[in-house]
């Protein structure tokens, strides 16, 4: 289920990026037609646009539009893969969030219904009821139930034992969202040190300083550092939001475990 989730976030996301990048595309070659065609009408008119000045108003570009095309001057190399690092790692922030929040239950709810089964001697029917509740918390209560035949030291060992487990698949995958945090702003801070050397080459080769060789390389060399650390930041609210979901999820299942053996020592008959 967890590469399925995975799987279909990254197949929507990657599908979003080129669907973005072929208008982006697409937009440039419909603005250079549209030019060519002004151009053509400018040479018809040339009379009438000396004696009656067209005023033209720019019109403002949105943030979607201004983003595409910073992304596409960056150049294809670097900004590609820093693309990749995003969606990679935007797809397992994804699948974690979904996972995680699945795995929130109301674990008094479960506790309470557990000591009513207990209570009546039914410890078939409280198996049955961590059975069928999800979350990592009834997987505890169900793997120390299966050991309630072999006695109480038994069922605390599993239930430490399992717990382990269990906090291991809660942070599965946290480590690569890491990974992708660091990762982005360096392969950024890579593609400025290159387009600088790009820059220094352009100049080596016009034999002379000048501002448009300059400013031109300079830019494209420092779009890759931003386009990484934005990236990375966005990455990082994700990662810290995940750490705190399982945090929260590992302070619960403590408390409820310590209250579960507690109720099993309370109903527990040899």
């Amino acid at each position: 289920m967890k590469k399925l989730i995975a799987f279909i976030s990254i197949a929507a996301l990657l599908s979003i990026g080129f669907s973005n990048f072929v208008y982006a595309q697409d937009t440039t070659a419909n603005d250079t037609t549209t030019v060519v065609k002004q151009d053509s009408t400018a040479k018809d008119t040339t009379a009438v646009a000396a004696t009656t000045p067209a005023a033209t108003t720019p019109q403002p570009k949105s943030f979607h539009q201004v983003l595409k095309e910073e992304f596409i001057q960056g150049g294809p190399t670097f900004m590609g893969v820093i693309l990749l690092t995003f969606i990679f790692g935007l797809a397992i922030a994804i699948e974690r969030i979904l996972y995680l929040t699945l795995a929130s239950i109301n674990s008094k709810k479960l506790l309470k219904d557990v000591e009513t089964a207990l209570g009546n001697n039914d410890v078939e029917g409280a198996r049955e009821v961590c059975r069928n509740t999800r979350g990592p918390v009834a997987a505890i209560f169900a793997e120390g139930l299966n050991r309630y035949d072999n006695g109480l030291e038994d069922v605390e060992k599993s239930i430490i034992s399992y717990g382990s487990v269990v906090t291991g698949r809660l942070e599965n995958g946290v480590s690569w969202i890491s990974l992708f945090i660091a990762l982005a702003p360096m392969l950024g801070f890579m593609g400025t040190v290159i387009g600088m050397i790009q820059a220094f080459n352009n100049i080596a080769v016009a034999g002379e300083i000048s501002p448009a060789v300059v400013a031109s390389g300079i830019k494209v060399a420092l779009l890759t550092t931003v386009f990484g650390l934005i990236v990375a930041v966005v990455l990082q609210v994700f990662y810290n939001y995940i750490i705190s979901k399982i945090d929260s999820l590992v302070s619960d299942m403590e408390d409820t475990s310590i209250a579960f053996i507690d109720i099993v020592a309370k109903h527990y008959k040899k």
